[in-house]
């Protein structure tokens, strides 16, 4: 718990894309700390990584990691925050989890802070708080202020993701089979096992045999309904991976619950009027978002807001949308929780 004092903070997971991305935002925002904690797994410990010019050493991860911490930032896989976690929490830490290990526990807030931050309201550490998956975040940043004004009925994604979504790993095999292709090499698959480059693959998280959905997939349609606290809106998800370093992309197709419910101008004012997003939609230079220009970024880009054809006047809508999945998609979305806490709850946390 902390008292009057600005929180002591981990990472576990710091040598990670979503780890290093941890470090880099708490600077930028200049996060109130008085200690910064790194952790990483055995192989990584006694590396020195620099914060703010000043060298911290790594520290292994293990059940001791935690005395003295309040805030710890997780984002090193569902495994580790099923063991760790917990122990965090009864080391008297609250745990801002990046996992989907805790996401859909009733006992969970899972959150994004422009959306449903105040559900942290009635949160008292030590305890968890589920970061949503980047694809779940990205696409509601956009969808909950229409939702919010007139009623979602249905909502179809189709996603087109960044190896940053796979992890550090992902990242560096696309950039090595471009460096190979240029020097006219054959192309490296260790993580694949087949070209990345150049091509594009349907997520690769397990698919599900009952349904044939990806769990990338089902994770947005299960945490969508948790989020918004509504179960009634039908959702449907096409989740692929596509040979983009970094930002996530995603088109929407959006039902709303009544003929003439919003028009495309009053979905322009609500989108604009809302935190966290950029409209990018100029149709006389055909300029709409792209990754690229999502990247490094914090706000999700919003464009090709359009009407659906195919659907009574004012009854649907169709979006594109691009959104760093390092930063708000992950890491920008956790430190806003702890933001919020501190905000909210100050010593309580």
């Amino acid at each position: 718990m902390m008292n009057d004092h600005p929180p002591h903070v981990a990472i576990v997971g710091c040598t990670g894309a979503v780890g290093r991305e941890f470090m880099a935002i708490l600077a930028e925002r200049s996060f109130p700390m008085a200690s910064l904690r790194l952790l990483a797994s055995p192989r990584s410990a006694g590396k020195v990584i620099e914060f703010n010019g000043a060298p911290i050493e790594v520290r292994a991860l293990d059940e001791s990691s935690f005395e003295g911490v309040d805030i710890a930032l997780f984002s090193a896989g569902g495994a580790i925050s099923r063991k760790f976690a917990p122990i965090a929490v009864d080391a008297g830490a609250t745990v801002i989890d990046n996992s989907s290990a805790f996401r859909m526990d009733m006992e969970v807030p899972l959150i994004v802070p422009e959306i449903n931050g105040e559900a942290l309201d009635a949160f008292r550490g030590p305890g968890v708080i589920a970061n949503p998956n980047c694809s779940t975040i990205i696409a509601l940043m956009a969808v909950a202020p229409l939702h919010r004004a007139v009623g979602v009925q249905r909502m179809v994604v189709s996603t087109y993701q960044a190896a940053s979504g796979g992890g550090a790993a992902m990242m560096a095999e696309l950039e090595r089979q471009a460096r190979d292709w240029a020097a006219d090499r054959p192309e490296s698959d260790e993580i694949r096992g087949r070209p990345y480059l150049f091509n594009l693959f349907s997520h690769d998280s397990a698919i599900d045999p009952a349904t044939g959905y990806n769990a990338e997939e089902l994770k947005m349609v299960r945490e969508t309904h948790k989020i918004l606290g509504d179960d009634s809106i039908a959702i449907t998800a096409t989740c692929v991976r596509v040979p983009v370093l970094r930002a996530h992309s995603e088109a929407i197709n959006l039902t709303f619950r009544e003929p003439g419910a919003m028009s495309e101008a009053e979905a322009r004012q609500a989108l604009a009027a809302a935190p966290g997003i950029r409209i990018v939609d100029d149709r006389a230079a055909n300029r709409f978002p792209e990754p690229i220009d999502a990247s490094g970024g914090d706000e999700v880009l919003v464009g090709r807001i359009r009407a659906d054809i195919s659907q009574p006047r004012g009854r649907g809508l169709d979006l594109f949308v691009c959104g760093d999945q390092l930063r708000k998609g992950a890491a920008l979305n956790a430190i806003q929780i702890a933001e919020w806490l501190i905000a909210r709850i100050g010593a309580n946390v």
